[in-house]
């Protein structure tokens, strides 16, 4: 633990470190790309992995010292195969921005510690019969701990980083900034997609909320065969601190490690957490990515952080699964009509049925195709880019078209969970799985039948 510095609020300085980052990459890309110019290609290779190398570093220094909004979109930018580097590159890119799911820069504990006592108002020792200062995690806007209560339970303790909301509202005032910071490495990342990020991640400076959302999710997972949420303790925690029973288990590198058998089955039960609950209990999880996932050593998947936790009203659940049948059945005009109807497309003379039934498979194929498909890096990436890329110029009508906010939420939740399976390539009938809450299919595999028989037993 180098160093440590506490999170620079200043709207001054944070748009200073982000203009610092685009106008690095600008330069760095323009100057690599005139210095390979009749080079070897052993010596265009070597240059672009020490190219891709310094992007990264910077990257992980920057975003994860301010921490915050733009450190979640860090985390966002290491689940992509981004454009921005050479192919053969970006997953050294990809492993160096990764830390910042786990290993983001750490606050110095007496700081943190002045955090929980002020937010609690009792003193440390007063709280916990043990607390370990040094931190098992940290991320976008806290670390945390693991301690002890007095009747012996292991708990995990998530602080937030002195400051931090005042950091969130600096980084808000600066969306300019972060807008061309994304369009260095991500020019599809569109103003919607950042200001839905914007409006969701407001809701986790609040801990009080997140502690009583993971304590009914936790109860209604009781029990459950592969599923597990930690408790949380809504009555020992504060607005700025949040106290959860501590679960053991293997972070997402080392399952990454798993036989492929044991990704796959991991990787079916991340697609049923994230998606799944979405149709089945119109309320969903909005944050999947890796570090929220582990494995616990009963087998069962532990998911973590509850900050961004969205309902979803049952019309919008409707027309979701109407769109997700039209599609899949081939009803190129019947989806057209769908988007009509729901005020997506407001001129339906603007975008043909053709063009929206493109588009829809370039985002979410991957969970309509109907056989066993390996899910990579390099294909989930491709199925987020393909559908927010605007240098694809036969989906201009489309983009101009107005996606409401909820439906919005609902698709981010799908595109990174596609990045996070691929992330674990992990191989699946997405679509024989989805048809459980599509179509209201019986399951088809293992885990969907004893996921039937806990929902029938609840």
């Amino acid at each position: 633990m180098n160093n440590p510095k506490p999170v620079s609020t200043s709207r001054l300085v944070r748009g200073t470190k982000i203009g610092a980052v685009v106008a690095a990459q600008a330069i760095r890309k323009r100057r690599t790309k005139l210095s390979m110019i009749g080079r070897s290609e052993e010596a265009r290779a070597r240059l672009a992995d020490e190219s891709a190398l310094r992007l990264a570093e910077q990257l992980v220094t920057v975003l994860g010292d301010m921490k915050g909004l733009v450190m979640k979109i860090g985390q966002l930018l290491s689940l992509l195969d981004l454009d921005l580097i050479p192919p053969q590159q970006r997953e050294l890119f990809q492993r160096q921005l990764s830390v910042l799911f786990a290993n983001a820069p750490v606050v110095d504990f007496d700081d943190m510690r002045q955090v929980i006592e002020e937010d609690l108002d009792r003193p440390l020792t007063e709280l916990f019969a043990e607390f370990d200062p040094n931190p098992i995690a940290a991320a976008s806007i806290g670390q945390v701990y693991r301690a002890r209560l007095f009747d012996g339970t292991e708990v995990a303790v998530k602080v937030q980083y002195p400051g931090i909301d005042l950091a969130v509202h600096a980084d808000l005032r600066n969306l300019g900034m972060l807008r061309v910071l994304l369009k260095q490495v991500l020019p599809g990342f569109t103003t919607g997609v950042l200001e839905e990020l914007r409006t969701s991640f407001e809701q986790e400076i609040d801990y009080i909320a997140e502690a009583r959302t993971q304590q009914r999710v936790a109860r209604r997972y009781a029990g459950h065969p592969f599923i597990t949420v930690p408790q949380a303790f809504p009555e020992l925690s504060g607005r700025r601190v949040l106290v959860t029973e501590f679960s053991p288990g293997v972070d997402f590198d080392a399952i990454c490690r798993l036989p492929e058998a044991e990704r796959d089955r991991v990787g079916e039960i991340i697609y049923r957490f994230y998606v799944g609950s979405l149709y089945e209990s119109a309320e969903f999880c909005g944050d999947p990515h890796p570090g929220n996932v582990l494995l616990h050593p009963d087998g069962r998947v532990v998911f973590l952080d509850f900050g961004m936790y969205n309902r979803m009203a049952p019309e919008h659940i409707a027309f979701e699964i109407a769109c997700l049948r039209a599609a899949s059945e081939e009803r190129v005009e019947d989806l057209h009509g769908l988007m009509v109807g729901r005020g997506v497309i407001a001129d339906p003379a603007a975008v043909s049925a053709e063009e929206v039934y493109d588009y829809v498979l370039s985002a979410s194929e991957w969970c309509l195709v109907d056989d066993d498909l390996p899910l990579t890096p390099e294909l989930a990436c491709g199925a987020i880019l393909h559908a927010i890329d605007p240098r694809r110029s036969e989906f201009d009508g489309i983009r101009g078209q107005y996606l409401p906010p909820e439906h919005l939420f609902s698709r981010r939740v799908g595109f990174w969970t596609c990045g996070t399976l691929g992330r674990l390539g992990a191989t699946a009938n997405w679509y024989a799985i989805g048809r459980e809450w599509v179509y209201d299919a019986p399951p088809v595999t293992e885990l969907g039948r004893q996921h039937r028989d806990w929902k029938t037993r609840a």
